[in-house]
C-alpha cells in the first residue's frame, strides 16, 4: 500500500510540476506577462496635428513701389508685390530666384519687383548690381531681366560684365565703362537704405505688400513657396 501511496503523490507532483514550469515558459515568451496581455510596443501613440506656422511679421515704412523706376515683372496690375531685396552673389538668392518666379507663374494677383541690397563681404555684387542698373538705361527691363537671370545661372563673375551685357541684347562695353564711372553708385546705395528701412537686415529679404491699403509681410530669407502664397493670402 505504501508503494502504491507513494506512487500515487509522485504522480501528482509531476503533473504540478509540469504545470509550474508551462507556465514559466508562457511568461517568459513574453516579456515575464501573461500571454493575453497587451505589451508596451502593441499601444499605438495617439496621432497629433502638425503646428500651424505663425504668421510673417509687419513690414513698416516700406518704399512704395515706383512703376516708372522699378523692375518688374509679372502682372503690372496685380494687387500684391513681392519686393525682394536681393545679391547677386548670394547663394540663398539664387536659391530664391525660381521660388518668386514660381510664385507669379502661379499666381496673378502677384508682380516681382526687383531691389539691390549687395553685402559687404561679396565682393561681385556691388559691381553687378551697379551693372544691371547700366543694362536696363540701354535695353528696359527686358534686358535688365535677361541679365540678371543670367547672373543666377552662370555665375556672378564681375568679370563678365561685358559678356553678360552682350548676350542680354546690350552693348557690353558701354556697359563696364558705365560700372567704372558708377554712373548707379548712389542707386543701389539708396536701394540698399529703403531695405534697411523697411526691416531687410540680410538676403533674399522680401516684402510682400498690398500695394492698394500698404499693409505689408516681412519674409525673410529663402523660404518655400508656401510662405510666400500664405503671405499673399492673408493681404488680400
Amino acid at each position: 500500500m505504501a508503494d502504491s501511496s507513494n506512487a500515487q503523490w509522485f504522480g501528482i507532483s509531476m503533473v504540478l510540476v509540469g504545470v509550474i514550469v508551462g507556465y514559466g515558459v508562457a511568461t517568459s515568451s513574453t516579456g515575464g506577462m501573461p500571454m493575453d496581455a497587451p505589451t508596451a510596443a502593441a499601444v499605438k501613440p495617439t496621432p497629433t496635428a502638425a503646428p500651424t506656422p505663425p504668421p510673417a511679421p509687419m513690414a513698416k515704412d516700406v518704399k512704395p513701389v515706383d512703376f516708372d523706376r522699378d523692375h518688374i515683372r509679372g502682372n503690372r496690375d496685380a494687387p500684391i508685390a513681392l519686393i525682394e531685396y536681393s545679391d547677386a552673389e548670394c547663394p540663398f538668392c539664387g536659391r530664391h530666384h525660381p521660388t518668386a518666379q514660381a510664385l507669379i507663374d502661379g499666381n496673378d494677383n502677384v508682380m516681382w519687383v526687383y531691389r539691390h541690397f549687395p553685402l559687404g563681404f561679396h565682393q561681385n555684387a556691388t559691381p553687378l548690381a551697379e551693372a544691371s542698373e547700366c543694362v536696363w538705361e540701354q535695353g528696359g527691363d527686358d534686358a535688365f531681366w535677361t541679365f540678371t537671370d543670367m547672373i543666377f545661372e552662370k555665375g556672378a563673375d564681375a568679370s563678365n560684365i561685358s559678356e553678360y551685357a552682350d548676350a542680354s541684347g546690350v552693348d557690353g562695353a558701354q556697359v563696364q565703362k558705365c560700372v567704372d564711372d558708377g554712373t548707379y553708385a548712389q542707386y543701389v546705395q539708396d536701394d540698399m537704405a529703403s531695405g534697411s528701412a523697411g526691416g531687410v537686415s540680410g538676403t533674399p529679404g522680401n516684402i510682400v505688400i498690398n500695394i492698394k491699403t500698404g499693409d505689408a509681410r516681412l519674409v525673410s530669407g529663402a523660404q518655400p513657396l508656401s510662405a510666400f502664397e500664405a503671405a499673399v493670402a492673408d493681404l488680400m
